[in-house]
C-alpha cells in the first residue's frame, strides 16, 4: 500500500498484523524487556520490514536501535523511516544520495480525539480544514494533517537534532493526494536545513499514510 505514495529510489515494506514471527536482535530484545506482549510483537514486526527494505539496498540485517529523541538509528549513508499504529506496520529506507530526509506516519483513518486539532492546527489550517471536508467529506481531513505533520517531523529530527512543534510546521493539504509544508521552527535551524518538505497522502479502508521528504525529493 505504501509505496503508491513513494518516489524513486524508496524501498519499503509493510504488515498488517503480527502474526509472522519476527526475531530481534539481543540489543533489540532488551529494549523491549518488561513491555507488554502487544508491544513488543509491534515493534519486532515494525523492525522486520526495516530489515527487509535494508536487503532491498543491498545491505545485511542488522540491530535498529532509538537514538537520541528515539528515531532509529540506520547505517551509513542510509535515511529511513518506521511507523505502527493498529492494525499496520511499515517501513521505508533510501540512500541518502537518493533522498536526503524522508518520514513516513500511519494513522487510524478516524477523527482526532475532541480538543487535539486546537493544539497542532494554525488557523490558516483549520479554515482549509473546513474548505477541504466541504469538497471531499469522505476524509477525516485533522486525521490527515496530523499524520502529514508527524511525517514531516521523522524526516527532520534525524537530519537536524532539533525538535519541532506542531504549530512549528505549516501544512498545505491537497485534495489530489499531495501536501507540502513549510517549516517556521521557533529555535535557530541549522544553516544547511531545508525549511521546506513536500509529501504524499494515502487514505485506504480505515488507515491514513503520509510521506515526507526534503521538497523536490517527494
Amino acid at each position: 500500500m505504501i509505496e503508491e505514495i513513494l518516489p524513486p529510489g524508496v524501498r519499503s515494506a509493510e504488515a498488517f498484523d503480527d502474526l509472522t514471527p519476527a526475531p530481534l536482535f539481543p540489543e533489540e530484545a532488551a529494549l523491549m524487556a518488561g513491555r507488554r506482549q502487544r508491544r513488543r510483537a509491534q515493534f519486532a514486526t515494525a523492525r522486520a520490514c526495516a530489515r527487509r527494505t535494508l536487503a532491498e539496498l543491498g545491505l545485511p540485517p542488522a540491530p535498529l536501535l532509538p537514538g537520541a529523541g528515539g528515531a532509529p538509528q540506520w547505517p551509513d549513508g542510509i535515511v529511513g523511516s518506521i511507523t505502527h499504529c493498529d492494525g499496520y506496520r511499515a517501513a521505508v529506507a533510501a540512500r541518502r544520495t537518493d533522498v536526503a530526509a524522508l518520514g513516513i506516519d500511519a494513522e487510524p483513518a478516524g477523527p482526532l480525539p475532541r480538543g487535539v486539532l486546537g493544539l497542532i492546527a494554525s488557523t490558516t489550517e483549520r479554515t482549509a480544514l473546513e474548505r477541504l471536508g466541504a469538497e471531499a467529506p469522505g476524509v477525516c481531513w485533522d486525521r490527515l494533517l496530523f499524520s502529514a505533520k508527524e511525517s514531516v517531523y521523522k524526516a527532520w529530527y534525524p537530519a537536524t537534532g532539533r525538535w519541532l512543534g506542531f504549530t512549528e510546521a505549516e501544512v498545505h493539504l491537497s485534495p489530489t493526494g499531495t501536501f507540502t509544508a513549510d517549516l517556521h521552527p521557533v529555535t535557530t535551524p541549522p544553516p544547511d536545513a531545508t525549511l521546506r518538505f513536500a509529501g504524499r497522502w494515502l487514505v485506504r479502508g480505515d488507515l491514513v499514510v503520509t510521506f515526507a521528504a526534503r521538497s523536490g525529493g517527494a
